[in-house]
């Protein structure tokens, strides 16, 4: 997500040039006027508001919000090992914590459920953060310290700046943070969130981007991590491939392709499961293998219905429907040809026919087999051959 120019602006908590204590005065103010149910002097800002609001629905008060709950140490270590965020110590290291005790800064790295995982950065500002209870295995999810830049990034999926009494327990006052969440370039996932905080009078405008590059940063480790594991399972699968007889994919555990033989298919596909057949473009329902850390994917042995969705109006697509749906957009002479089978069913039409259809003449035999040979690379077995027609397992859904 860029944080450049008036998208930047809706997460900052403070502009250039805001004199900070007599601010921090009046978000008092505000907050007082809210809690109690009275009209404060300005309005919260909305990402605020949302987090105030859904903290008094749930009944919770700013005074509970002070009892930090920590995990055990087994707990911490476990999280860490499993958390994906572990592989980009090194890239948060070189951009922010090697700066934070000059900026008078910690660097807070939390998993998705808020639990601090690492920590680091000025020692005058890591002992005060003790003091808060803002330590390696505090659990810093919203609904139980308040609003906060970790938990209320974690809510609200976006980089969260607060400042000062922005902060919903009475004990934060006096810290600004700043919180982004991370996410899994793999599945979109968020991962955990990485956290600027420090003193509010240190609060900044460019505190925000400063977080916003660091998690880009974080982000590239994590894909060029993937794309290693991508080559490792190519490698890998090879062989299988090659001896798979028939058209083929490999995909990682999170559905990426790769690897495909004797197919075009999109970059990603569904995630495999065992045991549950997954309808892939161009071979139809397969049945995923199990292939190291990821899976080999090829047609099953049965037919099971799937439905044909053609939508031959404005932009002509196909959209085939079962477990998991998938459209292919039409060129005119594709959705031409699959208006001649829709009308020809159940008997279909053989090639001299289709060329008459489509040409005018009996003669472009060779042109009508290469257009449904394209046909059936786009969309599986759903055509079936001499004659030309929708296969036996197809239910056919005509739009236009």
């Amino acid at each position: 997500m860029s944080t450049t120019g008036p998208t930047r602006e809706r997460f900052l908590a403070v502009g250039s040039g805001v004199d900070l204590p007599r601010h921090a005065r009046l978000l008092s103010a505000v907050h007082d006027a809210v809690l109690s149910g009275q009209t404060p002097p300005i309005a919260p800002r909305e990402v605020v508001a949302r987090s105030w609001s859904r903290l008094q629905a749930d009944g919770v008060s700013p005074a509970r919000c002070e009892d930090v709950v920590l995990a055990d140490c087994s707990e911490l270590e476990s999280r860490r090992t499993r958390t994906a965020l572990r592989s980009i110590l090194p890239e948060l290291r070189s951009t922010l914590t090697q700066v934070a005790d000059e900026a008078n800064f910690i660097v807070v790295i939390a998993d998705t459920d808020g639990v601090v995982l690492w920590r680091e950065g000025s020692r005058g500002v890591r002992k005060a953060a003790d003091a808060l209870g803002f330590v390696e295995g505090a659990r810093w999810s919203e609904d139980l310290v308040g609003t906060n830049s970790v938990g209320t990034a974690l809510v609200e999926k976006a980089p969260v700046q607060l400042f000062s009494a922005e902060h919903y327990a009475r004990s934060h006052y006096g810290w600004s943070c700043t919180g982004s969440p991370v996410h899994d370039p793999r599945t979109g996932e968020v991962l955990g969130v990485v956290d600027i905080s420090g003193s509010a009078m240190s609060v900044h405008p460019t505190t925000v981007a400063l977080v916003q590059t660091a998690v880009r940063l974080a982000e590239s480790t994590l894909w060029r991590e993937h794309t290693v594991q991508l080559d490792k399972l190519r490698a890998h699968a090879a062989p299988v491939l090659a001896a798979a007889g028939g058209p083929a994919v490999v995909v990682d555990r999170h559905g990426w392709v790769v690897e495909a033989n004797g197919i075009s298919v999109p970059d990603r596909l569904a995630p495999p499961c065992a045991d549950k057949p997954l309808l892939v473009p161009g071979l139809g329902l397969c049945v995923p293998e199990p292939l190291g850390e990821g899976w080999l994917v090829r047609r099953r042995g049965d037919r099971a219905d799937i439905e044909l969705e053609l939508d031959l109006i404005a932009a002509p697509r196909a959209t085939v429907r079962g477990d998991v749906d998938w459209t292919r957009s039409l060129s005119p002479r594709h959705a031409q040809i699959l208006r001649l089978l829709a009308g020809a069913e159940p008997a279909g039409i053989d090639a001299a026919s289709m060329s008459e259809a489509l040409f005018g003449d009996r003669d472009h035999v060779v042109a009508v087999r290469a257009e449904i040979s394209r046909l059936r690379r786009s969309l599986g077995p759903v055509l079936t051959t001499h004659p030309y027609r929708f296969a036996d397992n197809v239910r056919v859904r005509l739009i236009g």
